[in-house]
């Protein structure tokens, strides 16, 4: 219970200092430089995420539910309380104005623009452009063909390897498996270092493996890898934590150790998953190579970044052309081997 009253506190909290901040930014209209102090923001948005959780407590014991309230109380809870339209409700319009605060100050953020988007001049330009890519010139295609084998191995090899660390690794970042205190600590590290290595984009990645193995496929697909284990784990980690408790509880009963209990209770149930995770991690992965390709990681990206920054757009086309019929055949690939497998 006191985990559920922290986080409904902290969420409220949250967006009780976002309105906080947007309302400070357009009340005294603060220069670049001092929102360049990190210091003074922290201490505000800090300030503010507190005032807002004792706020949130108040309201929640007048009657009023907040949203943090509404996501996180406990579902008996909820099974007592007489269901209303969102609009009838305190955390209908708390929900509705954060949205709508979010929305307006990322049209200002984005520098949102109609005048922009329908601009003639650059509208021409962008006719120009869609009008080479849907021209393919098809002499490059063998060699797109020869690359984008390349890039289907590149993605495949760190896909292949990534499984193993990523398979072992999702239940010790499970919380319904990490449940001793040690363990949770574990859960925490494996977590967090995931976190970290996903927040890390394949791309820069690449630029370290680039300068630590050398340019070519070799260092594409090791970040291709990094970056796999830690978006693999994450996916693999979140199917375990929704396995059913009925088969769990029917096999301990049965006198199974933990281990057993993993692989005859819970891989049973999240093999189908995992398999449609892991050929859309593959199907990412072909996408992905494309990118960093940019920075010498090898495929068909190399190729695609050369022609584009050619402008030579008819090449482009091709070259589009081939990865999307990759992709798709891997989609129907992938869609014919879960039926199989139901």
């Amino acid at each position: 219970m006191k985990s559920y009253y922290v986080r409904r506190s902290l969420l409220d909290g949250v967006t009780f200092a976002i309105f906080v901040c947007v309302a400070l930014s357009l009340i005294l209209q603060p220069t670049e430089e001092q929102l360049l102090n990190l210091s003074m923001i922290a201490m505000i948005f800090g300030g503010a995420i507190v005032v807002g959780g004792l706020i949130s407590h108040r309201l929640n014991m007048a009657g009023l539910k907040t949203m943090g309230e509404n996501l996180f109380e406990p579902a008996y809870v909820k099974a007592k309380t007489e269901a209303k339209p969102w609009y009838q409700t305190f955390w209908g319009w708390h929900l509705f104005t954060t949205i709508l605060v979010l929305f307006i100050v990322g049209l200002f953020k984005t520098k949102f623009s109609l005048y922009e988007l329908l601009d003639e001049d650059g509208f021409a330009g962008a006719q120009r452009l869609f009008k080479g890519i849907f021209s393919p010139n098809w002499t490059v295609l063998p060699a797109a063909v020869l690359n984008i084998i390349e890039t289907i191995f590149m993605a495949f090899m760190a896909t292949f390897l990534a499984i193993p660390f990523a398979f072992v690794l999702s239940f010790l970042s499970a919380k319904n498996i990490m449940k001793h205190p040690a363990a949770y600590a574990v859960y925490m590290f494996l977590r967090t270092a995931m976190n970290v290595m996903r927040s890390i984009e394949a791309l820069v990645w690449a630029i370290i493996f680039s300068v630590w193995v050398g340019i070519g496929p070799f260092a594409g697909m090791l970040a291709l890898m990094i970056h796999s284990v830690a978006s693999l784990t994450k996916q693999y980690s979140e199917m375990v934590e929704t396995v059913y408790e009925g088969p769990i509880e029917g096999v301990q009963s049965c006198g199974a150790n933990k281990l057993q209990t993993i692989w005859f209770a819970i891989v049973p149930q999240v093999v189908l998953p995992y398999i449609s995770f892991t050929v859309y991690r593959w199907d990412i992965n072909v996408r992905m190579a494309t990118i960093i390709g940019l920075v010498g990681g090898g495929g068909i990206g190399t190729m695609l970044i050369k022609y584009q920054g050619q402008a030579m757009w008819p090449e482009v086309g091709t070259i589009i052309v081939v990865i999307a019929a990759v992709v798709w055949i891997m989609d129907q690939a992938s869609a014919y081997i879960r039926e199989a497998l139901k």
